[in-house]
């Protein structure tokens, strides 16, 4: 659901008022051993939750971190070729999506089909899709989604959470008590990343440009410029003279900038302890934050589904990355926070206010051997938050051992943005989502195929067909059903999504069947033509045949035209890169004279004759 917020033109001005307030000074930010970390972290991140790994029954983190072990083990964890502005480019991060049988996710004009939980309620009429290691992790995986749907539904209810080994933690946290202390100095010495525009080559796989575009939104933060000026801020700002001069201080040793003391009195500081850290409370700091939620930028759905009830996760993105093998990681260029994994988002195409569950586990290597005893908090994999479109609020980052999860409740994924940043050994996180499926999974585009065909009779006997509407709405109805079909499913499937059938076999009956219906609809377009063609020949000018011919030349032309973007992409430099098993597929795609299909594959003479029938009219 889109808003009818700003023009681009007057979100551009915005974001350059912003950053001329900001000029070359780093934003402050917060770490743990920071003064007023715990108090900032109350009053403006307080949707935020942290559950430490001691808190979570040890038999889960041993099969959840097999099972992570394993799908990478076997290669099903895969780096995505996204589209950002009309171009493609390479996730930084190796991805895999499971969840709900047949449902998907789609982010960056990707559409990602989900490996199912193969959990024992939900096992497939005998179908043995995957081998018996695999289905196993699955398992791990749908066990931890569980786990993840009670423990946020009770904190939504106010409960606290099971500390469980809490002398453990407690003792733990003793030990752990300065891993913050050198993440700033670490930091402060950034460059802020490179401020040039700069545009890669296509085949450039480790390129500035697609470094720069690792993200889940397509409102990223990271800009394929990588400028400032073509940046960021992507919700209302509070433009104040004050804004501005908060900021135009240096960073200190510690993350935060100089004089910032003054400017939150009474904060005192507060390590990290325990179990968990559940935030205590809203100040009044936090008013501004929520004049933000109505205020939100276009790509989030905010109305037309909201999440009510007990949480129930149906997908997890499953992400693997590891640092000493990529050739250069961004600098996060706002706060000075250091080297970036992802870049700064929100997490997109959810339910509205949904929580977002994540589990963290760094590890040396594929054995699985513990990424702990790194020097400072350098070392750690950790998160960074931000207030969206606010030059003002500090930030905030937060250092994860391997094992621990944290909670992004409420509107803290509309309202504030998040980071990656990158420690020194392999990370996998488990990112457990409500995603917004409401034309997203396998059941919806079924029956969406099914409202189109019901519009075409074949004679039991001939076997020949015809439809039995000629209504206009009735004909541009099938035909937009036949382009979602064929551009948000079929070629989204085989351009990345059939890799995953060598691992897990569930999607190939389903897609076989759509290919079909897709099929009997490119039919039914001939049928449409014939139909406008047709009663051209018998002088027959029909009351609606002007709008029939319109409404086809426009489906038409569109099809043509994403045909050919389609195909460009998948014969593209940087698609010819990857080995065979993982390029994209050109499908589906027939030669001239296929005596099998009832059009042709180019559109182009069709579209020409149908202009010339509208402009004879």
């Amino acid at each position: 659901m889109k808003r009818s917020g700003d023009s681009e033109g007057e979100k551009r001005r915005k974001r350059r008022k912003l950053l001329q307030e900001l000029g070359d000074q780093k934003i402050p930010f917060l770490g743990p051993s920071d003064q007023g970390y715990q108090q900032l972290w109350d009053s403006s991140y307080s949707g935020l939750v942290l559950r430490r790994s001691l808190s979570l029954p040890a038999e889960l983190h041993g099969r959840v971190q097999a099972a992570l072990l394993t799908l990478r083990r076997k290669g099903c964890l895969l780096r995505d070729l996204v589209r950002i502005r009309e171009r493609d480019v390479f996730t930084l991060v190796s991805r895999t999506l499971l969840g709900e049988p047949g449902h998907t996710y789609r982010y960056l004009d990707t559409r990602l089909f989900a490996i199912p939980w193969h959990s024992e309620d939900t096992e497939v009429k005998g179908h043995n899709c995957c081998d018996p290691d695999f289905r196993a992790a699955c398992k791990a995986l749908c066990e931890l989604n569980t786990f993840f749907c009670s423990d946020v539904s009770l904190l939504k209810e106010g409960d606290r959470l099971t500390q469980c080994a809490k002398g453990e933690a407690e003792a733990k946290q003793g030990e752990e008590g300065d891993t913050g202390s050198k993440h700033s100095e670490d930091s402060k010495n950034s460059d802020g990343g490179d401020s040039e525009t700069r545009h890669s080559d296509e085949g450039d796989t480790e390129s500035k440009h697609s470094d720069e575009w690792d993200i889940e939104s397509k409102h990223s933060e990271e800009s394929c410029s990588g400028s400032k000026q073509e940046g960021q801020w992507e919700t209302e700002s509070r433009h104040s003279s004050e804004e501005g001069e908060s900021c135009q201080v240096k960073p200190s040793e510690s993350g935060v900038a100089a004089g910032s003391e003054g400017k939150f009195p009474g904060w005192t500081p507060k390590a990290i302890s325990g179990t968990e850290i559940k935030p205590a409370g809203r100040g009044a700091q936090q008013r501004p934050v929520e004049q933000l939620k109505h205020s939100l930028s276009d790509h989030h759905i905010e109305d037309k589904e909201k999440c009510t009830g007990p949480v129930k996760f149906n997908v997890t993105l499953l992400n693997y990355m590891d640092p000493a093998a990529m050739s250069q990681l961004k600098e996060e260029p706002y706060y000075g926070m250091g080297k970036m994994a992802v870049g700064w988002h929100h997490d997109e195409n959810l339910i509205s206010h949904s929580p977002v569950a994540v589990y963290s586990y760094n590890c040396h290597n594929d054995k699985g051997e513990s990424g702990e005893g790194g020097s400072g908090e350098k070392a750690c994999w950790r998160i960074g938050l931000k207030v969206a479109w606010d030059i003002h609020t500090p930030g905030l980052t937060l250092p994860l051992e391997p094992g621990d999860c944290y909670y992004m409740r409420d509107d803290l994924n509309s309202t504030h943005q998040h980071c990656v940043l990158a420690g020194e050994n392999a990370r996998f996180s488990s990112t457990h989502r409500v995603a917004e499926c409401s034309s997203g999974t396998l059941t919806y585009i079924q029956s969406r195929c099914q409202e189109a065909l019901s519009n075409l009779h074949t004679d039991p006997e001939t076997g020949s067909r015809s439809l039995l509407a000629l209504l206009p709405t009735t004909l541009q109805h099938c035909e937009e059903i036949h382009n979602e079909v064929e551009f948000e499913w079929l070629r989204q499937y085989w351009f990345q999504g059939r890799r995953f059938a060598c691992f897990c076999s569930w999607w190939t009956g389903p897609m076989e069947q759509l290919e079909k219906d897709w099929k009997l609809m490119e039919t039914m377009t001939m049928l449409f033509l014939d139909t406008v063609e047709g009663e051209e020949e018998e002088g027959q000018e029909g009351e609606g045949r002007r709008e029939m011919a319109e409404t086809l030349l426009s489906t038409l032309t569109e099809r043509h035209q994403q045909r050919q973007t389609w195909r460009d992409r998948c014969h593209s430099t940087l698609a010819q890169t990857l080995p065979p098993e993982e390029a994209p597929v050109d499908r589906p795609f027939w030669g001239v004279d296929d005596p099998n299909m009832p059009l042709p594959f180019d559109l182009a003479d069709i579209i020409n004759r149908v202009e010339s029938l509208l402009w004879r009219m």
